[in-house]
């Protein structure tokens, strides 16, 4: 029988989606002020493999994504988009809109994959907590990304493999100095 153990801690990592920079600088510092400081910022990324967003946050979307310092419980996932919904909600009154200004798509990076959170249910999502879900976006294969059927289109970007596979590089450098018996 396999022994419980204590999960390792997980890289936060957030996905934005928005129309301008000046809502991406906002929902950053509001995520800075939830989450820590961001220890990797991507590039800005044109958002325009769906227009699933478009009626609700205007056209020209762009995507960033944002890496955190401080390692995370990867049991608060379903907290942590919790308080990313709250947020969506904060900058659309900030900014007195009738609808969001930005999509914050939070996830955590273990050493094997990254795990976005989701609200919505589909086949493969596994339920975690107060109707949130994992979603299993991509696996790490040494220094290689490999994609899911499932995998988000924009995520079979492969623009966003060099943002991503440096976050882990700097998780598995933050895990080693955590337990350097593992390294």
């Amino acid at each position: 029988m396999a022994e419980a153990r204590d999960f390792l801690p997980a890289k936060l990592i957030c996905g934005l989606i928005a129309s301008s920079e000046t809502y991406l600088a906002a929902a950053e510092d509001e995520l800075v002020s939830l989450f820590g400081p961001v220890d990797l910022k991507s590039q800005v990324f044109p958002f325009d493999y769906t227009d699933y967003y478009a009626k609700e946050m205007g056209p020209g979307l762009n995507r960033r994504f944002l890496s955190f310092r401080e390692l995370q419980d990867p049991s608060r996932l379903p907290q942590v988009k919790l308080e990313t919904n709250r947020l969506e909600e904060k900058l659309k009154q900030k900014f007195q809109s009738p609808s969001r200004v930005v999509n914050i798509d939070p996830g955590i990076l273990t050493p094997a994959a990254l795990i976005m959170a989701t609200a919505k249910n589909f086949s493969h999502r596994i339920p975690l907590a107060s109707g949130i879900y994992a979603h299993l976006e991509i696996l790490f294969r040494r220094n290689s990304i490999q994609t899911l059927d499932w995998t988000y289109p924009d995520f079979r970007r492969e623009t966003y493999y060099p943002f991503l596979l440096e976050v882990r590089k700097i998780y598995l450098g933050q895990l080693a100095l955590l337990n350097p018996k593992r390294s």
